[in-house]
């Protein structure tokens, strides 16, 4: 599956019968932040927390964003928000 593809089943009312991690992003684009949060928070590793990171970013908790993306590994997100959605999602695609 593609970004793109991944992008057109958020039409759909359902999610995806993919990973915990997508669905959560699925549920974010969707406007579902709780239950978005409540999938990612469920996944350990590296992939986990980023996403968790996202989420917080986008909740405004800067300082529990910042957190998680240490825990993933990685250097706090600045940029737009879609932008970093989109990278998590084909990142997440590209290892199924």
């Amino acid at each position: 599956m593609t970004l793109d593809e991944f992008r057109q089943i958020l039409a759909s009312a359902t999610p995806p019968d993919l990973s915990p991690l997508l669905q959560s992003l699925w549920h974010d684009a969707k406007g579902d932040w709780d239950q978005a949060h409540r999938l990612a928070q469920e996944v350990s590793g590296e992939d986990g927390a980023w996403v968790h990171a996202y989420l917080h970013r986008k909740e405004g908790d800067l300082s529990n964003a910042r957190y998680w993306y240490r825990q993933a590994g990685r250097n706090a997100a600045t940029g737009p928000l879609d932008a970093e959605w989109a990278r998590i999602v084909d990142q997440l695609l590209s290892r199924r």
